[in-house]
């Protein structure tokens, strides 16, 4: 696998970006990591993630917040890098109703720094996280590239969406080669507290309630790390190029005549909550005591990537279902919490 020399990956503290900033480790390649180590969730969890990869003698770590565009001017002048993996931001769907401001600070102003610095520094990919939730409204499924997004139903997916937005004009405009990657719901060892599998085993190992949302009538696309990261490193060595095809007359939202292409990345197997549930139970060996609740607002019903795109494009073929990827998170948190 041909990979470049070095690479910034922003939201190094972060789940994503610590497996992935470790996969490009593993495969002797200088990482520039940064990352704001933000309290939005355990700060010991991010700093035990940094740990691993400092252990790396490729690995360095600049700790900057994405606002501060000066730091960031200075890390990429120092490093130069060939390409950049941009994952911080503001994550969480339902934090986004009660703090809107986070999400206009990190992933607009902050995105836009990140983009600024690759123009300067004209670097050879910029390759950066979209998600599932720019999809909103359209329970057209699966999910296609191809379909509109032009519903948002959280501040967090319209913020994401802004993101395509952003760097497509940085694309057309400084021919900046970039590849939006939308992921479905990523889960694994070393994931998010505040994810369902994560909070879901907690309550379970301790006896206490576990909520369920729309009365367990949810179905998502669950997606394990090791699989995200296959895809992203995949990607990131084949800058987006120009369309050729493109026509201006019937824009297709995936490509563009400027070098940029957005990509699904799931599993592109749909399950439902409740399985997902069943597997955890038994992996634990413990039932869980569900207390249902209603639809939440800037939720939707149903999850489920065409990654077939993706796979014409680079081959990708996830491999790992919820029996062995439950099975893994459960080894890793019970290891790790003792």
């Amino acid at each position: 696998m041909n990979i470049p020399d070095t690479c910034v990956v922003t939201g190094a503290a972060g789940f994503i970006g610590y497996h992935l900033a470790a996969r490009l480790l593993a495969a002797g390649m200088s990482v520039v990591g940064i990352d704001s180590v933000s309290p939005y969730y355990d700060v010991t969890l991010k700093r035990r993630r940094l740990d691993d990869l400092q252990r790396h003698k490729g690995f360095l770590f600049h700790e900057i917040d994405l606002v501060d565009l000066s730091s960031l001017v200075a890390v990429f002048t120092e490093c130069r890098p060939k390409f950049v993996i941009q994952l911080a931001a503001q994550a969480g769907v339902r934090y986004s109703i009660d703090n809107p401001s986070a999400y206009v600070t990190s992933n607009l102003v902050g995105f836009a720094n990140i983009l600024e610095c690759c123009r300067r520094m004209h670097v050879g990919h910029l390759v950066f996280a979209s998600t599932s939730s720019v999809y909103g409204a359209n329970t057209t499924v699966p999910f296609s590239e191809h379909h509109g997004t032009d519903h948002p139903v959280s501040f967090y997916a319209a913020t994401k969406k802004a993101n395509e937005a952003m760097a497509h004009s940085y694309a057309y405009l400084y021919a900046l080669p970039c590849t939006g990657l939308r992921f479905f719901t990523v889960y694994g060892p070393w994931g998010r507290p505040d994810m369902a599998l994560f909070k879901f085993t907690k309550a379970i190992l301790s006896g206490e309630p576990i909520e369920v949302y729309n009365n367990g009538l949810m179905v998502r696309d669950f997606t394990y790390v090791d699989d995200i990261v296959e895809g992203v490193v995949r990607v990131l060595n084949q800058p987006a190029s120009k369309n050729a095809t493109w026509d201006a007359r019937h824009p297709d939202p995936a490509s563009s005549s400027a070098p940029y292409r957005i990509f699904n990345i799931g599993n592109s197997q749909p399950v439902k909550l409740m399985r997902y549930i069943e597997v955890l139970e038994k992996y634990l060996g413990k039932k869980a005591v569900i207390n249902f609740q209603p639809m939440q607002p800037g939720d939707v019903p149903e999850t489920w990537a065409d990654v077939s795109e993706l796979k014409a494009a680079v081959g990708y073929s996830p491999r790992t279902g919820i029996e062995d990827g439950i099975g893994r998170f459960v080894d890793w948190y019970l290891a790790y919490y003792k």
